[in-house]
């Protein structure tokens, strides 16, 4: 069962904590207008909600194990889907990857291709409108990102962006204020100090 929910409209009387969503009072509630997946408990922001174009890099979470292959939940209305055959290794349900979108058919039918399992690290989630900011013109900020804080990063079109190793904490509060502050003149200058300033301490 899917719905929309709006902004303090409550999604579960019980304290769930998940993305888009804040708890309050041992509610939870919804923070943004979304989505509601019920069955998996989960929002998807209609706010500039990830739609896919074919050969986005998306960064995905296993979400169901069939015989054919995985469904991917890609953080979009819609899923993707995962051919068995595209893999080399069995994937297990919650496994983070990043996949290439093969095809897209006229009613969103998402296929994914050239999986790559991603091991370890963390997954940060950030409204897909502003991944353009993340990485920069000619990837100038992700690169000013990687080279001060040593981490590895694969930022997704979807929002979500994987990190790992490096000063991954102060690679994740950059990413953050970009997300924050995309919209503010002198960005790159901003992240930049910023990203000196945390590496000090």
């Amino acid at each position: 069962m899917v719905k929309i929910v709006v902004p303090g409209e409550v999604i579960s009387e019980a304290p769930k904590p998940t993305n888009f969503a804040f708890v309050e009072n041992g509610k939870t509630y919804s923070s943004a207008l979304a989505l509601f997946d019920e069955v998996n408990f989960r929002l998807i922001p209609l706010e500039g909600a990830y739609i896919p174009n074919i050969n986005d890099i998306v960064v995905g979470v296993i979400s169901e194990v069939k015989f054919a292959g995985y469904t991917v939940d890609i953080k979009s209305p819609y899923m993707g889907f995962l051919p068995g055959k595209e893999l080399r290794v069995e994937l297990q349900l919650g496994d983070v990857v990043s996949a290439k979108v093969r095809e897209v058919d006229e009613v969103k039918n998402i296929i994914l291709s050239f999986p790559r399992k991603l091991i370890g690290g963390e997954i940060l989630e950030i409204l897909s409108v502003k991944v353009p900011r993340v990485i920069g013109k000619k990837n100038s900020m992700l690169d000013m990102i990687k080279e001060v804080t040593k981490s590895e990063i694969l930022v997704g079109k979807n929002g979500r962006v994987w990190i790992k190793g490096g000063n991954s904490a102060v690679a994740a509060g950059a990413i953050l204020k970009i997300e924050k502050e995309a919209h503010i003149l002198g960005l790159t200058d901003r992240i930049n100090a910023f990203l000196k300033e945390e590496s000090k301490s």
